[in-house]
């Protein structure tokens, strides 16, 4: 009899043992794998978050993303795997494991005949609030995403921004361990996603909150920790910082009072081209050695070339999107 995840079942064994003991963790998936018909969506993926703040979600359409979070948030059941929420398995306690968790889908699930007091105290009845609790936390939610002054307002005559407004509100009324928020600015104008941007810092505060986004910049602005899904598996996860650095810089921009001439800059060891920007000021593309700085830095004072600035561009998260999601297809 075959296993359903095509991977060695020692490799499954030895990273549950060594994982489900560690019960601190917010959200934690081990071996997870799902199919539908005969193609795996994703297949092996091992997430482990310990902490708060802002996690997001990357991958490509058909990666196996939304797959993930759907399983993650119980909407899903898995092909095989497990799931465990603030320590709790999802699979041997279902209803407990979903108490720790609050969902916004990328369509809000708003009933728009209701006005927003209506709507936010039936899904906190949802969640099964008690009576005192339900209204505290009712009065404390509408403050906290800014829509008391719309309390008594219906849903269908509100704009987008305070839909998303209230999709949140929903999802943080029960105070979950776990938010999870499938693009919550899709659609929103510059003001709109800037004031949603702030709730969800402010959000990150209290709670572990994973986002998911096809908006890379959304990504970058606000997530500390990258969790990345290509081809149905995990290909990275790790901090902000390491995504940044995941590819070596390749550019160089230098500024100088005495600048020599372009083609000069492009005799130096390693530097692939030289694109004058201004009389003083130069890109220069570059192999990502150090040792090119070194000797910009050393033929300046030499050649009384007065050097002003040395700055190593980052690369876009857009090129280092691509990469990884390149180098996946090589797995």
């Amino acid at each position: 009899m075959g296993f359903l995840c095509p991977y060695p079942i020692l490799k499954h064994i030895f990273y549950y043992l060594s994982t489900r003991s560690s019960m601190e963790s917010i959200v934690q998936t081990v071996g997870l794998c799902h199919r539908y018909a005969t193609a795996w969506a994703i297949k092996d993926i091992n997430i482990d978050i310990k902490k708060k703040g802002i996690f997001g979600l990357l991958g490509s359409n058909g990666a196996g993303k939304s797959t993930t979070m759907n399983i993650i948030c119980g909407v899903l059941k898995q092909t095989q795997g497990d799931v465990f929420i603030n320590g709790i398995d999802k699979k041997k306690d279902p209803l407990a494991a979903k108490m720790q968790i609050g969902f916004l889908p990328q369509v809000a699930p708003l009933y728009l005949d209701l006005t927003v007091r209506e709507y936010l105290n039936y899904t906190g009845k949802l969640r099964s609030l008690e009576a005192g609790a339900l209204k505290s936390a009712l009065e404390e939610v509408m403050e906290k995403c800014g829509v008391t002054h719309m309390q008594d307002r219906l849903l269908k005559n509100l704009s987008g921004g305070y839909r998303q407004r209230v999709g949140i509100a929903q999802a943080i009324i029960h105070k979950p361990k776990l938010v999870v928020l499938d693009e919550p600015t899709n659609g929103l104008d510059p003001v709109q996603i800037v004031e949603v941007r702030n709730l969800i810092r402010e959000i990150s505060e209290e709670r572990t909150v994973v986002l998911s986004s096809h908006i890379l910049s959304e990504i970058q602005v606000l997530c500390q920790e990258i969790i990345m899904i290509e081809q149905g598996r995990l290909v990275f996860s790790d901090s902000m910082e390491a995504f940044n650095n995941y590819i070596a810089p390749q550019s160089l921009l230098v500024d100088f009072e005495n600048p020599p001439a372009a083609e000069f800059l492009g005799n130096f060891q390693g530097v692939n081209r030289v694109e004058k920007l201004s009389s003083r000021s130069f890109r220069m593309f570059f192999n990502g050695e150090r040792a090119v700085n070194e000797a910009i830095i050393s033929r300046s004072v030499e050649k009384g070339w007065r050097l002003t600035e040395l700055a190593v561009e980052k690369n876009s998260i857009d090129e280092i999107f691509k990469q990884l999601s390149k180098n996946s297809k090589n797995i």
